[in-house]
């Protein structure tokens, strides 16, 4: 009986570096947030912070959906042609993103947090269950 080899996928090395660099770097705003998303504590979803997705690093990163949160700061309000850029790309990647201002999380974290779970809720589900979706 012959063994079946794995395939395994090419590595991609990621700059995990500059990810630290931006965690040790959170705005006040992304940890706040943070600490309601560490943990699996929104919906049971793993998330991530500043993680690498092509050129760009993603504030928030729920892998398991391809869910992208991003957080806007003051500066931001200025550099909507770059973000409008950035969010192409990501989507190009195939990524939802959504975001909030630093301003939201600071002042209204209930809404942003109630907004994500909603977000969470209307996505399909990974790797749905054959019964469920009826081929069994």
């Amino acid at each position: 009986m012959g063994l079946k080899r794995k395939t395994v996928a090419a590595f991609k090395p990621r700059n995990t570096d500059r990810a630290k660099s931006l965690r040790n770097a959170a705005t006040p705003a992304e940890r706040k947030l943070w600490k309601y998303l560490s943990k699996r504590q929104v919906c049971g979803r793993k998330f991530s912070r500043q993680m690498p997705v092509g050129a760009y690093y993603a504030d928030l990163l729920c892998r398991e959906l391809a869910l992208i949160i991003e957080i806007d700061g003051y500066s931001h309000e200025t550099r909507q042609g770059y973000d409008a850029k950035r969010t192409r790309a990501l989507v190009e990647h195939g990524y939802k993103v959504i975001r909030f201002t630093n301003d939201d999380v600071l002042n209204n974290i209930e809404d942003v947090v109630g907004r994500i779970k909603q977000v969470l809720a209307d996505m399909p589900t990974p790797n749905p269950s054959r019964r469920r979706e009826g081929d069994l």
